[in-house]
């Protein structure tokens, strides 16, 4: 079954995924695009959510901040893609704390639009691709690799929380 399913994503529908082509941009320029998309797409996801104007502009501003930080550890160190995400997400849960205070949101309004973007979409999309080809080692690779990330954002947004509040920490 996962051949015929492979030979029609292959043959009829022409699946083919590939390597992203690097563009050609200054570090600085891939910067900016970066903190640009990553604030559209964090402030599209909470207006998703129905959150108000000025809260999903608040949520868009950390997105921004911790999605371009995940992306350019991704690119500038030899992190992980898993550490990374968590790394991006315990800030994310940070500065949400920090700005619960401030702005008066509730920490799960900012922490959620912020750290969807994280999902890892092309990775599980290639898992899937590989498996519907036969490509089991490959497909469970991409897919370990889905895991992980998807592990590691919940594992940041707690630390987190357990860093910044008190009775988070205390047990009864």
């Amino acid at each position: 079954m996962a051949t015929l399913t492979g030979w029609i994503t292959a043959t009829i529908f022409h699946f083919h995924p590939s390597e992203f082509h690097e563009p050609e941009l200054t570090p600085m320029i891939t910067l900016v695009l970066r903190l640009i998309t990553s604030f559209c797409g964090v402030y599209g996801f909470s207006l998703m959510f129905n959150s108000p104007r000025k809260m999903a502009l608040t949520a868009g501003i950390i997105g921004m901040i911790v999605n371009t930080l995940r992306l350019e550890l991704i690119d500038f160190t030899s992190i992980p893609v898993s550490i990374a995400a968590f790394i991006g997400a315990l800030c994310s849960g940070l500065l949400a704390s920090a700005l619960k205070k401030k702005v008066g949101y509730p920490r799960i309004t900012l922490t959620v639009p912020s750290i969807v973007i994280m999902v890892p979409g092309m990775f599980m999309y290639k898992g899937i691709y590989y498996i519907a080809l036969n490509d089991i080692q490959t497909g469970a690779l991409w897919l370990t690799k889905a895991l992980l990330i998807v592990v590691a954002l919940p594992l940041g947004l707690i630390f987190a929380r357990i860093l910044t509040d008190t009775n988070f920490r205390k047990s009864s």
